[in-house]
């Protein structure tokens, strides 16, 4: 009896082990399932949200596309490889983890936060430009641009504008145009479509003249169309369908980010005091499986969000 106390006396004055476990390899496996847990749910809510993206955009593939090309392809790919990067230094930072080296545990934590940092900056850029421009889903959340005589209001441009956008990447006359487009009154902050509905006519024109081709799906007819004519503004509402989705998951993934960056400060905190070493390093792995599932997630929503529907203009 006296035996197993003091072995059990020796465990619990191991380095990390906490008091209710038997041994370490107890504490990791109990740690390792708890973490695996949250991940599930985690999926599970992220997978709602791309359930509600992929039917909505089976219904209207047309409106996604145009709301998707004018996302800037150029800065999610820039997080693309950015958060690829920071997968790789939170892997290097466990492998150092294990092999007690403190001083590179240090510097891999200090990347991976800047990775995240400089992931959020460019979100921050994004939504600055959807703000200027009137792309905010949400009525009132838009820059306020004050109206002038004769100038058109937000979501009122010309129902028949079939101006075509020059994809993948943005040329600087494509530049030039969203930046008029962003200049239209828009006093009370509303969302705004001022890019017409190029890829409605272009769709239109092929079925036009290809006799027996349906390319418009039955929801797109009834969604688009007043009195079998183009609707801008009943097309604008599908578009901001598109971005309420966008910033919906980009923002829930941003705040993941946000708690990431907050583990990474206290894992550096810890690292820096000689916390973690090859006996006990299991805080640095299991926040190294929450970094990787954001990441991960990123992985989808860059396709799905930014490349949707780039082919139709080629």
């Amino acid at each position: 009896m006296a035996s197993h106390a003091e072995t059990h006396e020796d465990h619990h004055h191991g380095p990390g082990l906490q008091h209710q476990f038997e041994n370490m390899k107890q504490q990791e496996e109990s740690v390792a399932i708890g973490m695996w847990m949250f991940l599930v749910q985690e999926i599970m809510f992220f997978g709602g949200l791309f359930t509600a993206y992929l039917v909505f955009r089976s219904r209207y593939p047309m409106a996604f596309a145009e709301g998707s090309n004018h996302l800037d392809a150029f800065w999610g790919g820039l997080n693309t490889l950015v958060l690829i990067v920071s997968s790789l230094t939170m892997a290097l930072t466990v492998f150092y983890a294990q092999r007690s080296n403190r001083n590179m545990q240090v510097l891999m934590i200090i990347l991976t936060m800047i990775f995240g940092t400089v992931f959020l900056g460019v979100k921050v850029i994004e939504y600055t430009d959807k703000y200027n421009s009137g792309l905010v889903p949400v009525a009132g959340w838009n820059k306020k641009i004050p109206g002038d005589p004769g100038e058109t209001p937000a979501g009122s441009a010309d129902h028949g504008s079939s101006q075509h956008l020059v994809l993948p990447f943005e040329t600087r006359a494509h530049a030039a145009a969203a930046s008029d487009a962003s200049k239209r009154a828009n006093p009370n902050g509303e969302f705004q479509w001022n890019y017409g509905m190029p890829l409605v006519h272009q769709a239109l024109e092929k079925e036009r003249t290809s006799p027996g081709t349906q390319i418009l799906t039955e929801s797109e007819r009834i969604g688009y169309f007043s009195n079998n004519q183009p609707d801008l503004y009943k097309f604008q509402e599908k578009v901001r369908m598109f971005y309420f989705i966008y910033f919906v998951m980009t923002g829930l993934h941003a705040l993941h980010m946000i708690v990431g960056l907050g583990l990474m400060l206290w894992l550096l905190w810890k690292a820096w005091l000689n916390t973690f070493s090859a006996e006990y390093f299991a805080p640095v792995e299991m926040s190294g499986l929450y970094w990787h599932f954001v990441d991960i997630v990123w992985i989808f929503l860059f396709p799905l969000l930014y490349l949707l529907g780039r082919h139709f203009l080629h």
